[in-house]
């Protein structure tokens, strides 16, 4: 017989807790939609935004269907803990930086500038270095490596549509890549 094994409730905690996050994300990013909408934003790359909300959806939910299975080890444990808080508040100065023009989906408003400053004077596209962070990090708190490694492998697929779309949406070859979306 087999026994069921014991929840981690703390990290379940934690995992319902990015998951409200991802819903503030969605509640500001509707926010923000209407605002660049109503500046005759143009949207870009409809067909890739589902896939990206059902690889984020499958993050939390392979987290919390691996984790009762694997142990909690502590210097891995709390170290992926402090990169997964590392990759949240990194999106969210992204947010902050971009304003009303942060968004989960691609649209680009006419006429505005590229955003040059915070995160985005160093990195060409930090808000994905958060959704890389975070995806490594996130089930690794709990040891969830399988979960880790199937989402990274994913992400990395998805991330190359992602920014190519962006880029093209720019209309930058080389691609600036900061416009009035770029989070999923």
């Amino acid at each position: 017989m087999t026994s069921v094994p014991d929840l981690p409730v703390p990290y379940l905690l934690l995992l319902a807790l990015v998951a409200l996050e991802r819903l503030a994300e969605l509640a500001v990013a509707r926010r923000h939609a209407a605002w660049s909408l109503a500046r005759g934003a143009v949207e870009y790359g409809r067909g890739h935004y589902p896939a990206m909300v059902a690889l984020h959806t499958a993050l939390l939910a392979g987290c919390a269907l691996e984790a009762p299975y694997r142990p909690f080890v502590p210097v891995l444990g709390w170290t992926a803990l402090a990169l997964a808080v590392a990759a949240q508040g990194l999106r969210w100065w992204c947010v902050a930086t971009l304003g009303p023009r942060w968004n989960t989906r691609v649209l680009v408003v006419p006429g505005l500038a590229l955003v040059a400053g915070g995160p985005y004077r160093r990195l060409r596209h930090p808000n994905y270095v958060a959704v890389v962070l975070e995806g490594l990090a996130l089930p690794l708190v709990h040891s969830a490596w399988l979960t880790a490694t199937v989402f990274t492998v994913l992400n990395a697929l998805l991330l190359r549509v992602r920014i190519a779309c962006e880029d093209r949406a720019l209309g930058t070859a080389a691609g600036a890549g900061r416009l009035a979306g770029a989070a999923p």
